[in-house]
Formats: structure tokens, C-alpha cells, sequence
């Protein structure tokens, strides 16, 4: 069952696993709508130098897990192209999940290193969990958020940059109990 299950995640990667240049700009006023009503997350729409917006990433694992999703890439208020973010994992998890992800650029350099091309993060990267209702958990590494959506619902505390980028996530759905090993590799093509 294990073997059945893992083909068919390396299968679904080999067929989704880079972002393509034909891609259609989308919408994705809805997500970028969830990130700002959140005061941990606002400030970085105004003062990060672009970001990465994925609407939907699907993760899933038993014992091997794998997650994809794809987004678009603005910068000055203009989508510059399309991402594609994949990942595999090895380690004690089981579930399946889907979440939203945000990636601020603090300076020039930080996005130019992101749309190179092939981008991965390192296994010292982590993402700032918040929530689009009640309150936020905190992601490892220190980065953290004690807010909700709208009003005053908590306090901004810091969230730095870590190598220029800062990344926020908001579950979607589902439940996964995991605690493995696997960085993001992201794929990145403009808009022509």
C-alpha cells in the first residue's frame, strides 16, 4: 500500500511539477484579500519589493508525503509570471491538506534570486501559520503571529525576513500530523 501510494505522489509531481509559460493571468484578488485583512500580514503588501501568491497548495502523505500548487508573482501591483511550487517528504506524517501561501521579497536582490528560475527553499526555512479567523499559531524558527482577521484582534510582533523573503500560510482545509523532512522547490516562468 505504502509503494502504491508513493508512485502515485511521484507520478503527480512528474506531471505537475513545473509551472508553464501558456498560463492565463488569474484572479487571485480572493487570496491576496485573505493575507491583507490580517494586521500581521498587511504591512508587507505595501513595504515588501513584490511577493508570490499560491491560492491553493494540496499536500498529502503517509510516510512519504508530497504537496503542489501553483500562483502568479507581482511586483509593482503587476503580475511579472507564473509559480509552481513542489515539495517531497520523508518522515512520520500522515494526512492530507490544502493552504494558501504568500511570499514577500524584502529587496530587488530577494526577488530576482526567487524568479531565477529553480528556486528551493533550505531546510532552516519556515512559514508564519496565521489564521483567517480567531487567532494564528506560530511557524518554527522564531517567526511568529498572535492576530485574526479584521479589527484588533492581536498584535503584530516581529516576523522577519529570512534570506529577504518572509512566507505566511493559511490553511485551507483537511488534517495532517507530519514531523518530516522536505523543502519547497519552485519553479518560475514570466508572463510573455
Amino acid at each position: 500500500m505504502k509503494k502504491q501510494i508513493t508512485y502515485i505522489l511521484l507520478l503527480l509531481i512528474a506531471f505537475t511539477g513545473t509551472a508553464s509559460a501558456d498560463r492565463e493571468v488569474e484572479d487571485h484578488s480572493e487570496t491576496i484579500g485573505l493575507f491583507q485583512k490580517n494586521e500581521t500580514v498587511a504591512p508587507y503588501f505595501s513595504s515588501a519589493y513584490g511577493y508570490a501568491v499560491l491560492p491553493t497548495i494540496a499536500k498529502g502523505g503517509l510516510g512519504i508525503g508530497a504537496s503542489h500548487g501553483k500562483g502568479q508573482v507581482y511586483q509593482g501591483g503587476s503580475v511579472t509570471g507564473f509559480v509552481s511550487a513542489t515539495s517531497v517528504s520523508i518522515g512520520f506524517q500522515a494526512g492530507g491538506q490544502a493552504f494558501s501561501q504568500i511570499i514577500f521579497f524584502e529587496n530587488e536582490n530577494s526577488y530576482k534570486d526567487f524568479i531565477s528560475g529553480n528556486f528551493e527553499f533550505d531546510a532552516q526555512a519556515s512559514a508564519v501559520a496565521i489564521t483567517a479567523s480567531a487567532q494564528a499559531s506560530a511557524g518554527s524558527k522564531g517567526a511568529g503571529a498572535s492576530t485574526g482577521v479584521g479589527g484588533n484582534a492581536g498584535k503584530q510582533i516581529e516576523t522577519p525576513y529570512r534570506k529577504g523573503m518572509l512566507v505566511f500560510t493559511i490553511a485551507k482545509g483537511g488534517l495532517m500530523y507530519e514531523a518530516s523532512i522536505g523543502g519547497q522547490k519552485f519553479s518560475y516562468k514570466p508572463v510573455k
